[in-house]
């Protein structure tokens, strides 16, 4: 399963990233200063709306294109991917990182930077690597 090293390995490996931390001093990784994929401790009201549900483990925090993808997300893995209501409305997904393989969270990295990254930017690493 993942770890931050991953995270960390994965965000620093794509164009014009940068390791910042977050208000809360958690890590967070940004492309031109937008953030793109995050620590997210669960916070105390987060904690009790989950109740019973809420995850013990590692969990990131990560840009999706729009609401559909972080739906079928969550639909697609409820072991894997959740939210909370502090994110209703907001095109982000919350990850169990201790659940999610090297490949997956690879790929969910990866998409969260195109979400953020300036579309020429995009645009080139694309066709770099197609």
């Amino acid at each position: 399963m993942a770890t931050w090293e991953d995270v960390r390995r994965i965000a620093l490996g794509l164009p014009e990233t940068t390791e910042r931390p977050t208000y809360d001093e958690a890590p967070a990784w940004r492309v031109r200063d937008k953030s793109f994929v995050w620590e997210r401790p669960l916070r105390r009201g987060e904690l009790d709306a989950l109740g019973d549900a809420a995850p013990d483990g590692p969990i990131l925090g990560a840009r999706v294109p729009d609401l559909g993808a972080k739906e079928a997300l969550i639909a697609d893995d409820l072991a894997v991917y959740f939210t909370t209501p502090h994110f209703d409305g907001y095109p982000a997904v919350l990850v169990r990182l201790d659940r999610i393989g090297v490949d997956e969270l690879t790929e969910l990295v990866t998409e969260a930077w195109y979400a953020r990254a300036p579309k020429r930017l995009a645009t080139a690493h694309r066709a770099e690597n197609a």
